[in-house]
């Protein structure tokens, strides 16, 4: 083992090679997931819900992925693992996680998959946390509505 810790070496170790097609593959094989698009770009849903995707938002890396999954799980996630997941400030308020798919084993993308595959079914995904104070400074203050 390296300096690095058993996470790290973990990551480095060689590993096949994650596409859509193999991320297609996982998820098609969950009760009710079907292929769609999600903002223009390829996507697994169930009932019609996104529970995970290619991120089109610019501030995500290149070969990453968008998983849906609870808010708590996310941070623990990233918390855990910061080089396989990971957050940029467009996705926080979101309940979902970035992965790079050049250091996720196919292992963890499968429960991954299953994960948010559970969340969405389950209703999740329609949470949104407020962004904190320090998120949103830079951001005008929200109009409040007149009520006659």
């Amino acid at each position: 083992m390296s300096k690095q810790g058993p996470t790290e070496d973990i990551a480095l170790m060689p590993h096949k090679k994650i596409t859509f097609a193999t991320i297609r593959k996982i998820g098609l094989a969950l009760p009710g997931a079907e292929e769609g698009t999600a903002w223009g770009t390829p996507a697994l849903k169930v009932g019609g819900k996104m529970f995970a995707c290619v991120p089109s938002h610019r501030s995500a890396e290149p070969d990453s992925l968008a998983v849906r999954i609870d808010f708590k799980d996310r941070d623990e996630l990233v918390a855990a693992e910061p080089g396989i997941y990971y957050l940029e400030d467009h996705y926080v308020p979101y309940p979902c996680v970035l992965i790079r798919l050049s250091r996720i084993r196919e292992d963890a993308l499968r429960d991954l998959l299953l994960m948010a595959w559970r969340f969405v079914s389950a209703g999740g995904g329609r949470a949104f946390r407020q962004p904190q104070a320090s998120q949103s400074r830079n951001r005008p203050p929200a109009r409040r509505q007149r009520i006659p």
